[in-house]
């Protein structure tokens, strides 16, 4: 795929991404730029807006935008942002922009189909999802240089979803069943059955995903629970915290939220989509350990986040 983006100026604070794509699907490109170098101004969050992806500066108020890309992840230091592009075809790839050169590269899986980057807490790898020759659902991790390919250890019946970081050398990734810690050398390490975990009044969905505080006692996650909503014929999303030790759950969304798109930063805010009736804009919130919630945009999904 041959991505050019090119960059223009909007407004005297904005800036705009424009991508397309076309059927080359192997070789890098590099963006144009036309405005100010932005190296000191890295990037705070990044969030999807209906067609297009949108990473901000918060304290700067400086913004840029992607069209044609979904599935934003910010690097942990905001200078690089990793995307998912879909070709003519269907196929999904990944691929990393840089935020001062605007350079851009694909990440090189054995894949036609991958997706849901997820950055290591350092910011040296990045976990994602990919659909393997037997259409099955795998978890890889690879070097931000492109370099370094590892297929997390599964048995080749088992499909492993939603990959989070629980550290910076240990990620976790689950089948809907059990919840599987892994190393980064892709070494299987420990297994936990979902429903000796959070019990079973909570239905876990691929999309659901599993963030450690940076203690390791607590545990935030997604799932759908309660009675059924009719807008929505299933139940609504939320997100809860559970207590490692007590196995307690608290619910951090608000009651009558379909809550979506969890991600925790390293200093353990928060972050989520959630929509109330009747569930047709979602919004993106932030919360503290204890539920203070705000709200930060007020059209959004997926969004993921720097450290303060």
């Amino acid at each position: 795929m041959n991505l050019y983006l090119v960059v223009i100026a909007v407004t005297g604070l904005g800036l705009f991404l424009a991508c397309n794509a076309n059927n080359d699907r192997q070789q890098k490109t590099s963006a144009v730029l036309d405005t100010v170098s932005l190296s000191s101004k890295s990037f705070a969050l990044a969030y999807q807006d209906g067609s297009k992806i949108v990473a901000t500066s918060i304290d700067t108020m400086k913004q840029i935008s992607f069209g044609g890309a979904t599935h934003p992840a910010i690097s942990p230091d905001g200078n690089k942002l990793a995307y998912t592009v879909t070709d003519s075809a269907g196929n999904k790839s990944i691929w990393i922009a840089d935020m001062e050169s605007k350079s851009q590269l694909q990440l090189q899986a054995d894949s036609k189909d991958y997706d849901h980057a997820m950055w290591s807490p350092d910011g040296k790898t990045i976990a994602f999802n990919f659909l393997d020759k037997q259409h099955i659902w795998k978890v890889g991790i690879i070097k931000a240089d492109n370099t370094g390919f590892i297929l997390l250890d599964s048995k080749p019946a088992d499909s492993l979803f939603s990959p989070s970081w629980k550290n910076e050398t240990e990620l976790v990734a689950h089948d809907l069943k059990n919840l599987y810690t892994f190393n980064v050398t892709g070494k299987l390490t420990d297994t936990e059955k979902i429903t000796d975990c959070f019990g079973t009044d909570y239905q876990f969905l691929s999309s659901s995903r599993f963030f450690y505080t940076n203690d390791g006692r607590k545990l935030i996650f997604n799932a759908r629970y309660g009675k059924p909503v009719e807008e929505l014929h299933h139940q609504a999303e939320a997100v809860f915290i559970l207590e490692a030790d007590s196995k307690k759950v608290s619910r951090i969304s608000l009651e009558g939220m379909n809550a979506l798109d969890v991600f925790v930063t390293a200093d353990n805010r928060i972050f989520f989509s959630g929509a109330e009736k009747p569930f047709s804009q979602s919004k993106i919130y932030v919360s503290d350990l204890k539920g203070n919630i705000k709200t930060v945009v007020d059209k959004g999904t997926y969004p993921t986040a720097t450290l303060k």
